[in-house]
């Protein structure tokens, strides 16, 4: 079989998880605070993971075809197929822009006027970090990167109608495209990073931060991708894929999760050993705030994989596969919690507590004493033991909020899957991949 179709019964699924993970929206939102600062990072957390994994799937295949390779290309539809979510993303990152100049949310302390009026770091990076730049960031840049994925799919579905080994299109056209988005995505996705994660904590930088979140997505749509395969293989689809085809995507996972670490360690490393109070606040926040989190976190995105992958066998069977994809696709997940949520309460706590806006001081004055985060955000300050729901650790929410995300992704892109053959049979490397064995 070589079309695929989304059945009813996977149809039924995939709306019960979108709708509970509106549910958890929903109840978020209700039980929040007067910011709604659980909710939104909730919403940004999400949005960025995802939307990140279908730059990644775009990235990883325009770089294959440079290379001239030809081991991916009985599965490229899928990586093609992620790469649409990317109009899902603008749509996403919309709604967050529109906060950001409605002051919808307080995600990002810089996007408080008098708050960069009163703070010399944040006056000093205004120049970038404003609503105007965000917007370009967030919309018109990633509305480029969907062109080039739009382009790279109908370039590869035109090649299904050329005769066998013609590489006319592929050398010509494919070849140039990806050429092109190379650098751009390259050097875009930096600051749309800076922008979406980094600068909410706005007082702290690294140079390494953008390679560390690039490679947390990189792995995470490797994980896709052997998840995805084994469940078309499972309903009868991608007979071609073999061992072979999931010892190569294991090697990835392998390679990129010790990439990860090294990129981890060396963060953190230059970061302790440089001693700088502007940047050493960020890892001891987490490392006191976030144990459980800051250590798991390396546990489960670099020592299970490592040990787990480190036998050639295991790469090769789509058990092992399976479970260990899984745990670490849910691993960068909580990877992106850990850099999220800490600066999202951060915030909500100077705004409650050391100025804002006047319209946000009312709302602060409003708050009862009691109210969930107007005391967390305190006891967060004074005592950084207090466990705080919805930031401490991710909860029942925000894993229900996961799952509808995730059963929006893979909605989609199946969606996408159906529009075209599922292996590109007239593509000129097809053959390199059919017959592809691992030496």
């Amino acid at each position: 079989m070589n079309q695929f179709t989304l059945v009813g019964r996977e149809r039924t699924i995939l709306f019960s998880f979108m709708i509970l993970g509106l549910v958890c929206m929903g109840i978020t939102f209700i039980v929040d605070d007067e910011f709604h600062s659980r909710f939104w990072s909730n919403f940004l957390h999400n949005s960025v993971f995802f939307t990140g994994i279908a730059f990644l799937a775009l990235m990883f295949l325009c770089a294959n075809v440079i290379a001239l390779s030809g081991w991916h290309v009985v599965f490229k539809r899928l990586w093609e197929a992620y790469a649409q979510f990317l109009l899902v993303g603008i749509i996403l990152m919309t709604v967050v822009v529109i906060g950001v100049w409605f002051h919808a949310h307080h995600l990002y302390h810089w996007a408080d006027a008098e708050s960069v009026a009163n703070d010399e770091i944040l006056e000093g990076k205004s120049g970038f970090l404003n609503p105007v730049m965000y917007t370009i960031f967030s919309i018109i840049v990633v509305g480029v990167w969907y062109f080039f994925a739009t382009k790279m799919r109908a370039l590869s579905i035109e090649e299904d109608g050329v005769a066998k080994y013609d590489f006319s299109i592929h050398k010509k056209k494919m070849k140039t495209w990806a050429s092109w988005f190379l650098p751009i995505g390259g050097f875009t996705s930096a600051a749309v990073i800076w922008q979406w994660i980094m600068s909410i904590d706005a007082h702290w930088y690294s140079t390494l931060f953008a390679w560390y979140c690039t490679i947390s997505w990189f792995v995470s749509m490797l994980c896709i991708t052997v998840l995805t395969l084994i469940y078309l293989k499972s309903r009868g689809f991608y007979e071609q894929v073999d061992a072979n085809h999931f010892h190569d995507l294991g090697k990835y996972v392998f390679g990129f999760s010790v990439f990860w670490t090294y990129l981890w360690f060396s963060q953190y490393m230059l970061i302790w050993y440089g001693n700088i109070g502007e940047e050493t606040i960020y890892f001891h926040q987490r490392l006191e705030q976030y144990p459980v989190l800051f250590y798991g976190n390396l546990i489960v995105n670099f020592v299970l994989p490592f040990f787990v992958l480190l036998r050639n066998d295991t790469k090769r069977k789509m058990g092992v596969m399976a479970v260990i994809c899984s745990i670490v696709l849910f691993g960068h997940w909580v990877d992106y919690f850990l850099m999220i949520k800490p600066g999202v309460l951060h915030t909500a706590h100077e705004l409650l507590g050391h100025g804002g806006h006047s319209a946000l001081m009312g709302a602060a004055e409003a708050i009862p004493v009691g109210h969930q985060v107007a005391a967390d955000a305190q006891a967060h300050a004074e005592h950084a033991s207090n466990f705080v729901s919805g930031f401490s650790l991710p909860g029942l929410l925000e894993v229900g909020t996961f799952l509808g995300f995730a059963a929006l992704f893979v909605f989609f892109f199946m969606r996408q899957l159906e529009q075209a053959p599922l292996v590109p049979e007239r593509d000129p490397y097809i053959d390199e991949s059919l017959h592809h064995h691992v030496v």
